[in-house]
């Protein structure tokens, strides 16, 4: 796979499990975004469904590639869990993450100094 940046035999099978995901990720969200294209500039209203319908399907690739990616690489669990489904502001869902995450540690360890996140 041309998408390695190391040795391949320094790599474990699970690592490049993980780069296929991510590649074919990559893969999937560039087809919907030509699809996207095409259905905007179609006229004619059968070829529209059409490819309307060639988007969903990639976008339900997508979709399937990021749980896997959430199963079985580190950090994707955290942060979809932060981010997706939430009408909270999404610049505003990494600050309360991240705070929630080191209050709730200070809280639970008993130490700390009482002043909170000073983030």
């Amino acid at each position: 796979m041309p998408s390695y940046h190391e040795p391949t035999e320094l790599l474990d099978e699970k690592t490049r499990n993980i780069t296929r995901a991510l590649l074919s990720l990559k893969e999937e969200i560039e087809a919907v975004d030509w699809y996207n294209q095409r259905v905007a500039a179609s006229q004619d209203p059968e070829l529209k469904r059409i490819l309307a319908h060639n988007r969903d399907e990639e976008i339900e690739h997508a979709c399937m590639t990021l749980e896997w990616l959430r199963r079985n690489m580190d950090g994707w669990d955290h942060e979809l869990r932060t981010y997706l489904f939430s009408e909270a502001d999404i610049v505003e869902a990494e600050s309360s993450s991240h705070g929630d995450e080191d209050n709730g540690a200070t809280k639970m360890s008993g130490k700390g100094l009482g002043v909170g996140n000073l983030k």
